[in-house]
């Protein structure tokens, strides 16, 4: 009589531990392969807002400032590549967006002198870990330094940011503008990014590109910069084209001022395969035909992938 009544106390003793034991595991686990499963995507804009000296008439920056300001907020980018920068639309931007971080210079000299490449970030989700410059020529580590037959010293500019909504993974970004007039200046920038991009694949480091490269394409300058100049080179990603795989007579990223769209696209966001484009699209946007720049901005939603994706 006494092996039975003991039997179902000693049961529900093994039951209460392996529940206590095995739930809160499992819920572990779940809750990590949820993290695993679902990054939080990142919103990415590129953004030539034209050069705020021009002598643009109706479309000078005094007319427009409010319009690239209202641009960059409708799309609420998590971050954002700018070219054509002069300090004082630096700091219009800065104070009309004060959630962003700032990191730019000037490229003649390195600190406020000529047009900046900046990046920008939102400062409540991306710590930074590391950042820089360079610059477009055979000698990088000059600011003002150009070489090759460009007509204007370009640059880089970048930041290693860690994204607080993916569990602190981190990644590069990296934003630029090619020289217009300098065909040889283009092919060796896209060498010298490309070449950034190889260093940061061998550290398994993800990263987006984003900028106006002033070429097109079918040009050398994109085909070494997305697959390489040796051919086994791992490619890099155009979101655009990713989205869009059928090329189109109206992609045309120049607005000159008049809501042109035949063309091809000379601004781009790239990215190393890390990440996932789930969105890319030209931003028309527009007040009455009025636009922000003489160039659209471009736009695409990436996610880093999860490993069980």
């Amino acid at each position: 009589m006494f092996f039975p009544t003991c039997r179902v106390p000693m049961v529900r003793l093994l039951i209460i531990v392996w529940i206590c034991g095995v739930i809160p595991g499992a819920l572990r686990a779940q809750e990590e392969s949820e993290r695993n499963a679902v990054k939080q995507p990142l919103k990415v804009m590129s953004f030539n807002i034209r050069y705020g000296a021009a002598n643009d008439g109706e479309n000078h920056w005094k007319h427009r400032s409010y319009l690239v300001a209202e641009t960059i907020r409708m799309f609420d980018p998590d971050l954002l590549g700018m070219q054509e920068v002069l300090k004082f639309q630096a700091e219009f931007l800065k104070e009309r967006l004060p959630e962003y971080g700032f990191h730019g210079v000037g490229r003649q000299n390195g600190t406020e002198e000529g047009e900046y490449v900046p990046v920008m970030y939102k400062k409540e989700r991306f710590e930074v870990i590391d950042s820089g410059h360079y610059w477009l020529s055979e000698t990088p580590e000059v600011p003002g330094s150009k070489s090759w037959d460009s007509s204007l010293p370009r640059m880089v500019s970048w930041v290693e940011l860690s994204d607080r909504k993916n569990d602190g993974e981190t990644f590069v970004f990296i934003n630029t503008h090619f020289d217009h007039r300098g065909q040889t200046a283009r092919l060796e920038s896209a060498r010298l990014i490309r070449q950034q991009a190889e260093e940061l694949m061998a550290e398994k480091l993800p990263f987006i590109i984003t900028g106006d490269f002033n070429t097109t394409e079918d040009r050398q300058p994109y085909q070494e910069l997305i697959s390489g100049s040796r051919g086994n080179e791992i490619p890099i990603v155009d979101s655009y084209r990713n989205t869009f795989p059928e090329r189109s007579e109206n992609e045309s990223t120049s607005s000159r001022w008049t809501g042109n769209r035949t063309g091809s696209r000379i601004d781009w966001i790239l990215h190393s395969q890390d990440f996932t484009t789930l969105q890319s699209v030209i931003n028309y946007t527009n007040e009455n035909g009025r636009y922000p720049s003489d160039h659209y901005p471009v736009q695409a939603i990436v996610r880093l992938s999860g490993e069980s994706e």
